[in-house]
């Protein structure tokens, strides 16, 4: 028997929850992404939604995808790296930079793929990377990609955390990567404290701001914009799949690690440019944000209603302090 299909074929989790009636995924919708959906033909209450702001639908941005594909059509035909790059990339980058307080923004496909390529580039091999044990999938596969030295610390523990920088060498280059808000948990990274060591230990800090731009700050900025630690956090990563109701993602920074992520993110320079209609809306679910800060307001009353209401009902939901 085929080696590779014999161990494949061992892998029957997934066949054996379902004859119980109980695997949970790859359910598909038949609706709009909405508080209510369809699946299997019933309405359901939907919970596990990253449309924080509730933009999927909205008509602006639907408009906006559609326009951007009338001008610009399907797709770019290449890589940003060739001849993929459209004027509309270059404008949502310049106006994101602003959004999160950087010089210099990036565009890539998907949010995955920025976390992949940065972590994966930045370092060398006789180097640092610093993770916060409940990181995400995508900061995890890009430090695999790296020649780099990987170190974890306990989730949110800044003990942890100065135990790991001690034993670094400290001529070399350090760099913490941490989730703003962990995808799993809800909780929040303790960002304050991670930039006073940092400082301590001469270490560099990137922030996965997935699930917290649309979330936190005046008008979604994040948890970096939030807790007043921009200038001190050396690159900011965010996705457009979320409160930004499209597919992408992008990296803010300096000037000069835009100029070494442009050249060297092997995901940016190898991988087809975000399509047109998803830089077409991402545009216009920014206009959005920065005219209606009341959706995030909107977005904490359900959100402080629904916690209560789950402790409440016996529900164990951990110890989230966000919408997650």
């Amino acid at each position: 028997m085929n080696l590779l299909k014999e161990k494949l074929g061992q892998y029957t989790l997934p066949q054996q929850l379902s004859e119980q009636g109980i695997y949970p995924y790859f359910r598909a919708i038949s609706s709009e992404q909405d508080c209510e959906v369809i699946i299997n033909g019933k309405s359901v209450l939907m919970f596990g939604s990253n449309s924080y702001l509730g933009l999927t639908n909205h008509p602006k941005i639907k408009e906006a995808a559609i326009e951007a594909t009338r001008k610009y059509g399907t797709g770019c035909a290449g890589s940003r790296f060739l001849n993929g790059t459209l004027d509309i990339h270059e404008n949502l980058e310049k106006r994101l930079a602003a959004f999160v307080g950087k010089d210099e923004a990036l565009i890539f496909s998907t949010g995955f793929q920025v976390n992949l390529g940065v972590v994966s580039c930045l370092t060398g091999r006789e180097d640092y990377i610093i993770l916060d044990e409940s990181d995400h999938a995508s900061i995890i596969e890009g430090r695999r990609l790296s020649f780099s030295k990987t170190l974890k610390f306990k989730h949110n523990d800044m003990e942890s955390l100065e135990k790991v920088l001690k034993t670094c060498q400290p001529d070399k280059i350090k760099l913490i990567v941490v989730d703003g808000v962990f995808s799993m948990e809800g909780d929040v990274a303790p960002l304050p404290q991670i930039v006073e060591l940092a400082k301590k230990y001469n270490a560099n800090i990137m922030v996965d701001e997935a699930h917290g731009i649309g979330v936190f700050g005046e008008h979604g900025e994040g948890v970096c914009t939030a807790l007043g630690v921009t200038k001190d956090v050396d690159l900011i990563m965010g996705t457009f799949s979320k409160s930004f109701a499209s597919l992408g993602g992008f990296i803010a920074c300096d000037k000069e690690t835009a100029n070494f992520v442009r050249h060297h993110a092997r995901s940016y320079i190898f991988s087809a440019s975000a399509t047109q209609s998803a830089i077409g809306a991402a545009n216009a679910a920014l206009d959005i944000m920065l005219s209606e800060p009341e959706r995030i307001k909107a977005l904490w009353d359900v959100t402080e209603y629904a916690l209560n209401g789950f402790r409440q009902m016996g529900c164990e939901i951990g110890h989230t302090s966000t919408p997650i």
